[in-house]
């Protein structure tokens, strides 16, 4: 995400996503993507969970993905550290990856970094929005 362009963000996923924070400080050594997720929160567009657009990625949404590098296409799910596992897809918002994920929209390109350097996807589409679908629960 670059500064010109803010993630959007529900509000209903901003409160959740508050309360894992102060649990995670609470009991454990925070990871060091906390920081980078919560420096990333404090610039996003933040709105009601019916006024997401279905083209944003919100929390347990699905997304076709696009690895700019290889060109392989996958779907991946973005969830919470606990649900969390990739060799099912879902990745967590702790994730660099799930943290370059959260709230940018359809048809973007995002970057995050690996021990072996930046990786780049593109977003092709939004296979499933909680939002969207009017699942407000999840």
């Amino acid at each position: 995400m670059s500064p010109s362009n803010p993630l959007t963000l529900t509000e209903f996923d901003l409160r959740r996503l508050d309360a894992l924070f102060e649990r995670l400080r609470l009991h454990l050594k925070p990871p060091p993507t906390l920081t980078v997720l919560e420096r990333e929160l404090e610039r996003a567009v933040v709105v009601q969970p019916d006024e997401v657009p279905s083209t944003i990625v919100t929390m347990n949404s699905e997304v076709e993905v696009t690895d700019l590098d290889t060109g392989e296409r996958r779907s991946l799910t973005l969830v919470f550290p606990s649900m969390a596992g990739i060799e099912s897809g879902r990745v967590s918002v702790l994730a660099p990856l799930g943290t370059a994920l959260l709230g940018s929209h359809q048809g973007t390109d995002v970057t995050w970094q690996t021990p072996r350097g930046a990786r780049r996807l593109r977003i092709e589409s939004v296979l499933f929005q909680p939002e969207a679908a009017g699942r407000f629960d999840l």
